[in-house]
């Protein structure tokens, strides 16, 4: 028998609640062992859930147990939930999280830790929610040289782009109605501002190439300057403005990632995901180009990823975790503005030598888009000396 203890019941956390209770045998079944909820933590009181006697206030109950084989970490944040996971995988408990914040700060760390108490860490839900990315990139394409991972990873970020696209509002008024839908917390910061995206990329590239990306190394734009009139040259174009995420290996071994709005164009399957939907592509130098599609978040699709990797502990104990990371590399990332790339600009007035001008029929008066030819972010900057610059996006090609 073994027993699962849940820290955070919030969205994800009472999910997988749900799931391991409603579908207990079939994941008794799959995992080779009858799976059992025997603790839920969190210093809020339910006493009109299901779940009700199953509550505790104090993590010592769960790190004392000796009956608990397997811990879910939903919490969220940094502290709290760094200091829980020490403790059960220093206790020889596996730990299974969704914490996107964690695993990109602490990953590495945690993983040695694990290796170390012959247990596993596992967080699959931490970047797709319901889309199994994180197994499939580290056993199924492990033959391969990953080459580029490019995503669009941020649920929130999409629905926002497909609202302004579809109903002709402007950003704030698009970000309100992900408020309203409950797909943009109170303070969406993180989703808007590019942070949530650049976590998740740094859990990729970890993986696909086997050192320890920090956020901190990971040039970040977000959306909220994206306008209307943006997106009108973009539809000109025969493209979509999406929120990428793109981590590109270099021939020397080293990586360039970064955080930004692109334009992609519509023949690219990138172009055409809509609404809280993600997709991330990643490139191998054998298989080429393979695609992950689905929801990014919400309560159940995330919960399924979370239990999952439950029954992958359970089933494969330590052969089910992740190869620790090597430990940073500074000197193997590549500045994301020696990258070359089209690039969109539009000016409040004048004209870029050299570049194509391009229609909008939505812009008034003296301002004007263009597209460039492929050149770095540096020498870009240079062609824009002295001009009025409202927006500027990189173009994937």
């Amino acid at each position: 028998m073994v027993k699962v203890a849940i820290i955070g019941f919030g969205v994800v956390g009472s999910g997988v609640a749900e799931i391991l209770t409603d579908n207990g045998a079939g994941i008794s079944r799959k995992a080779g062992d009858p799976i059992e909820l025997k603790y839920i933590l969190d210093v809020r009181d339910f006493p009109d859930s299901p779940f009700a006697d199953k509550f505790i206030k104090v993590f010592d109950v769960i790190e004392g147990d000796p009956e608990v084989n397997v811990v879910v970490e939903t919490i969220g944040g940094v502290s709290a939930a760094l200091e829980f996971t020490e403790r059960a995988l220093k206790a020889g408990k596996s730990v299974v999280s969704s914490n996107k914040e964690l695993v990109a700060t602490h990953g590495r760390y945690l993983l040695e830790l694990a290796a170390k108490n012959k247990v596993v860490y596992l967080f699959e839900a931490s970047v797709g929610g319901g889309i199994p990315i994180l197994r499939p990139l580290s056993e199924c394409m492990a033959a391969n040289d990953i080459l580029e991972i490019c995503g669009i990873v941020n649920g929130t970020a999409n629905y926002i782009f497909t609202r302004m696209v579809q109903d002709g509002i402007p950003f704030e008024e698009a970000l309100r109605g992900a408020q309203a839908n409950g797909y943009a917390e109170k303070d969406p910061t993180a989703d808007v501002e590019g942070l949530d995206t650049c976590r998740k990329l740094c859990i990729l590239s970890s993986i696909a190439f086997g050192w320890h990306l920090l956020p901190e190394q990971v040039p970040t734009i977000g959306i909220t300057k994206i306008t209307l009139a943006d997106e009108a040259y973009a539809d000109s174009c025969g493209m979509r403005i999406k929120l990428l995420c793109r981590a590109i290996a270099g021939a020397d071994g080293s990586i360039c990632p970064f955080v930004e709005p692109h334009f992609v164009s519509m023949k690219d399957p990138l172009g055409g995901v809509e609404d809280v939907f993600n997709a991330i592509k990643v490139t191998g130098d054998s298989v080429g180009d393979v695609m992950f599609y689905g929801r990014g978040a919400g309560k159940l699709p995330t919960a399924s990823a979370v239990v999952a990797d439950i029954i992958a502990a359970v089933r494969k104990h330590t052969l089910a975790g992740y190869q620790p990371w090597q430990e940073n590399r500074p000197g193997d990332v590549m500045f994301a503005e020696r990258f070359a790339s089209r690039w969109y600009v539009r000016l409040a007035k004048g004209e870029l030598t050299g570049a194509k001008k391009l229609s909008a029929h939505q812009v008034q008066g003296e301002e004007s888009g263009w597209m460039t030819g492929p050149m770095t972010r540096i020498d870009l900057n240079a062609e824009l000396e002295g001009k009025t610059v409202l927006s500027v996006i990189r173009v994937m090609d």
